[in-house]
């Protein structure tokens, strides 16, 4: 019941001069994405600012994906809220409207307990059928996902398969895969990590860096998968800088500002999420030069 194998993107949300969703500029993007060999799409995320959209937003946002993409590689919704009742609607909408998994972030705020954890995904995987990642980013959420947990979970509900991991501890991921028996689909949620978590048997990474470099990033995971670890690690480390300078602040503000300097025209972003500072912006359109990435602002 895997979703995909490879690189996703955890896809931008574009915005129009007055702040609304520029859905016109969206499908351009998805378009791009799909021409350069991204494997799936991950919509409404935490790069696409999911937490200021309203769910008519949101849930537009999931139905122009799903339209544009017409099957051609899998679109992943993210659908996670602090309430499960609201996390169970949106996943029946993007169910509604032809996404092939759902991406549910832990319930931030509130900081269940692992009992907790376990009873809102199951609550949530309960009311549809497609299948379901877990996300665990306890630096947005404060709450971590323990090990154990994600492994009970994968194997208790048929249609939860896999996390992404975003906690930057390979220490974790490696219990994590220890305690799997292959029961759990392993995304890196971390750009400068991905050859790291493939080497624990990871399928893939869900990907900020995808939304500039697709086919690169793609390539770091297809060389790996095709035995030709030197090539993904080469590409890993050519692109470290790049990576730490488009995390030199709160993603998905360095994003924004990467695709803008490429002439993308995504837009702003939506309060409290503000312009990059200017010494940041000029040190990533520097590494961005380096990476042989072409500017046109």
């Amino acid at each position: 019941m895997s979703i995909f194998t490879g690189a996703g993107v955890a896809l931008i949300t574009p915005m129009n001069t007055d702040g609304s969703v520029n859905y016109s500029k969206l499908e351009e993007i998805l378009e791009f994405q799909i021409a350069n060999s991204t494997d799936a799409i991950i919509i409404c995320g935490t790069t696409g600012e999911a937490s200021t959209l309203s769910d008519e937003e949101h849930l537009e946002c999931i139905r122009v994906a799903c339209a544009v993409t017409k099957k051609r590689i899998p679109v992943i919704a993210g659908t996670g809220s602090n309430c499960t009742e609201s996390a169970i609607y949106l996943s029946k909408e993007a169910q509604k409207w032809g996404a092939d998994g759902l991406l549910l972030v832990t319930p931030y705020y509130n900081k269940a307990t692992q009992n907790g954890l376990k009873a809102h995904y199951k609550a949530v995987a309960k009311e549809v059928d497609i299948p379901i990642l877990l996300y665990n980013v306890p630096s947005r959420t404060g709450t971590t996902i323990a090990p154990k947990t994600i492994v009970d979970l994968c194997k208790e509900v048929p249609n939860i398969v896999g996390v992404k991991d975003a906690t930057g501890n390979i220490s974790e991921v490696a219990e994590v895969m220890s305690l799997a028996e292959g029961a759990v689909d392993l995304y890196s949620g971390n750009d400068d990590q991905i050859t790291a978590v493939l080497s624990l048997g990871g399928k893939g990474v869900i990907s900020v860096l995808s939304n500039i470099l697709p086919k690169e990033t793609h390539d770091i995971v297809a060389s790996y998968l095709s035995g030709d670890v030197n090539t993904s690690k080469e590409l890993q480390l050519k692109y470290f800088a790049l990576v730490k300078a488009i995390f030199s602040e709160v993603n998905p503000i360095p994003i924004k500002k990467a695709m803008n300097l490429m002439g993308m025209e995504v837009g702003s972003l939506r309060l409290p999420l503000t312009e990059m500072e200017e010494a940041n912006a000029k040190a990533l359109a520097e590494e961005m030069k380096k990476a042989g990435i072409e500017l046109k602002q």
